[in-house]
């Protein structure tokens, strides 16, 4: 069955706020065999009615997201009433729950609201727990004279779409798709390796197994691989995937990488604490946005200038000045420093030239040497090189340091 989303909503045009909406359905119903085959997004207006007209002949589900709302800009309703040439009318048990949420929170009452009432004649109400406005369902072909689809309207908030959707939306959805052959999404993140090259290490071999769909997905200093199909289908794709790319996989799950470094640390009660001068505390930030970082983060210094590397981290000042703060051993004494300052496990140490001015022939803008210090070996250092803008730039830094932290605990 082909399935489609439209998104109503001007700020969603205007680039005021982010549609959470597609990932959600679309992972939501892949169980069922439904794959959304389209989605358009529209501004609050009688486009609409002209969008729902242009797609009713060409899905069998049609999801449509916002608009349902108390003020004038909310007409999702009166448009799917206009496009099915259906009455509204209003809903008392509704009107009456709307009534007692607002005496209840000691929201004063006006008419426009009332308007959250309003339902589209033969709808199924999809009651809203988190929210004021309902959601509805229209079986397919509701009025004889107009050809349309099952349809499915929800509001537009995710805190109150979501849970909706889950309770009410998806056992009617269960209860109109055939049932299908088992399909199964597995996806699996790559870190250091560019995109080209993992499509060349395993796109051939998996694309070759019958019934296996395969896709990409680039990110600064990771790269998604994503197969579906049938469970046979994904067991052989998984070995070849495993086999191929091995360690370079640092997660199956859809995992941050620096919440997979958080894990790993925690498991070995081992700490860490980072010298950062080009990434500017971003690999400190990562690792803080995880819950429980707490455990295992112990420090984190941010030293920009080379006074500070000396003043904080102890790198000496004639090393700064003989090797440059950009090199790999004034990066092997930033991360010595902050294991040694802070009495940590590991050190993290980053230092490079973000861009973009800077660079010379010597040491282009890009460069960036990245150390780890450990308690128990000696200290690893590694140059890479991501010409790119400066934002880009901290992220595939930090990414690879906290790579270079990842395979170091794994071979533990």
């Amino acid at each position: 069955m082909r399935a489609t989303v439209i998104n109503t909503g001007t700020e969603l045009l205007l680039g005021d706020v982010q549609d959470a909406h597609l990932a959600f359905i679309a992972r939501e119903i892949l169980p069922l065999g439904l794959r959304i085959d389209e989605r358009r997004t529209v501004p609050d207006s009688d486009v609409i009615r002209s969008t729902l007209t242009e797609l009713f002949p060409h899905c069998e589900i049609l999801f449509v997201t916002g608009g349902l709302g108390p003020t004038t800009d909310d007409i999702t309703r009166e448009m799917v009433a206009e496009s099915l040439a259906l009455e509204l009318y209003q809903d008392a048990e509704l009107l009456a729950s709307l009534q007692q949420r607002l005496q209840t929170r000691g929201i004063e009452w006006t008419s426009a609201i009332a308007r959250q009432a309003d339902v589209v004649a033969g709808a199924r109400v999809l009651r809203n727990e988190n929210g004021s406005a309902s959601g509805f369902y229209l079986k397919a072909n509701i009025n004889p004279r107009v050809a349309s689809p099952h349809l499915f309207v929800l509001p537009g908030p995710p805190r109150e779409l979501q849970p909706m959707f889950m309770k009410f939306a998806m056992p009617i959805l269960k209860s109109i798709v055939s049932v299908p052959l088992p399909v199964e999404r597995r996806s699996y993140s790559i870190a250091g390796v560019g995109e080209s090259l993992v499509e060349k290490a395993i796109g051939e071999r998996v694309l070759a197994i019958p019934g296996i769909e395969l896709g990409y997905c680039a990110r600064p200093g990771e790269v998604e691989v994503r197969i579906i199909g049938q469970p046979d289908a994904i067991q052989s794709a998984d070995a070849i995937i495993r086999d191929e790319l091995g360690l370079s996989i640092f997660s199956d799950g859809g995992e941050a990488l620096e919440k997979i470094v958080v894990k790993l640390l925690k498991q070995r009660n081992q700490t860490l604490a980072t010298a950062e001068s080009c990434t500017g505390g971003l690999i400190a930030n990562m690792i803080t946005n995880i819950s429980g970082a707490s455990e295992i983060f112990l420090a984190g210094y941010v030293t920009y200038a080379n006074s500070a590397k000396s003043d904080v981290l102890g790198v000496n000042a004639s090393l700064i000045e003989k090797q440059g703060a950009v090199s790999e051993t004034v990066a092997r004494a930033m991360a010595e420093g902050a294991r040694a300052r802070a009495g940590s496990t590991f050190g993290l140490g980053t230092t490079g030239i973000a861009g973009p001015t800077g660079g010379s022939d010597e040491k282009p803008v890009g460069t960036v040497y990245i150390a780890l210090a450990a308690a128990d070996s000696e200290t690893v250092a590694k140059k890479f090189f991501f010409p790119t803008d400066r934002e880009t730039f901290k992220q595939l830094a930090a990414q690879a340091a906290l790579d270079l932290l990842r395979r170091k605990l794994l071979k533990q």
